[in-house]
């Protein structure tokens, strides 16, 4: 594979740019293709076979690109759909997934007895979290819930308001994830809201930043596997299947600066 290939990336909105701003923090000369099928969001509710779909389509997309790995960066797709697509990559690249890197940062950390998740119903359904973590740690207590109002309140722009908090408390009140001492945001949406739920809990709770730990098991990845690109970088480019005023500026404020999404339906 060619190391001045691009990373490519999917989600099913822009909630997948929080792993991108992370990953370009880390390895700036790497160029990024970033696609969020904001036609289809949220993936949450949607079949496993239906989830599957959208993410070999998407897949065959980054192939084009010649991305050299491509790293699913939707919880819902990692945890329903990654056999599927790495299959379908029949290794032209690399698949990476968000759920791996979160499951080794807890299974590697100290003083964790208890972990919550919270994620989509597709995620939670799916338990890959809770079995990944108690089969290395049977010791571990894991408790989960399905948030499924947290992807559409923040693609609309609901955050740091009264609305948010509301659904935030609503969710986090639940006994199902009561006493815990850690906290997995199982959806690449929800570290824009970690500074509310980490008050929520009064910050006695670590609620683990998600992004940066995938970011960080990526770069290691690459080096390890001699992918890291030699020399100056292509400009990332931010495809979406479809486009509105809303989406720009909610993506504005995952990657915390401004960028420019490019409307790119590959669904006939």
């Amino acid at each position: 594979m060619d190391k001045d290939s691009p990373i490519g990336l999917f989600d099913s909105g822009v909630g997948g740019l929080t792993v991108a701003h992370a990953i370009s923090d880390l390895l700036p000369d790497e160029q990024l293709i970033y696609y969020g099928d904001t036609a289809h969001l949220p993936y949450g509710d949607k079949s496993r076979e239906t989830i599957v779909g959208y993410s070999t389509g998407i897949t065959d997309f980054l192939l084009e690109q010649r991305c050299k790995v491509i790293l699913i960066a939707c919880n819902s797709a990692s945890t329903n759909a990654l056999d599927e697509v790495e299959s379908h990559v029949a290794k032209r690249a690399h698949v990476l997934n968000v759920v791996d890197p979160v499951v080794e940062s807890i299974n590697n950390g100290e003083g964790i007895k208890h972990v919550g998740i919270i994620g989509t119903r597709a995620t939670i359904e799916s338990r890959t979290y809770q079995s990944r973590i108690t089969s290395l740690n049977p010791d571990l207590q894991v408790s989960s819930l399905a948030t499924p109002l947290f992807v559409p309140m923040i693609e609309e722009g609901f955050v740091f308001d009264d609305i948010s908090n509301a659904i935030i408390r609503a969710y986090l009140s639940r006994k199902e994830i009561s006493d815990i001492d850690t906290m997995i945001l199982g959806c690449t949406h929800y570290p824009i809201i970690r500074n509310q739920i980490s008050r929520y809990y009064n910050f006695e709770v670590n609620v683990l930043d998600s992004a940066r730990i995938v970011a960080a098991f990526l770069k290691k990845f690459m080096e390890e596997n001699n992918l890291l690109s030699p020399g100056r970088k292509q400009e990332n480019k931010y495809f979406v299947s479809e486009h509105t005023a809303a989406f720009e500026t909610i993506a504005n404020m995952f990657f915390h600066e401004k960028i420019s999404l490019i409307r790119n339906s590959i669904w006939k």
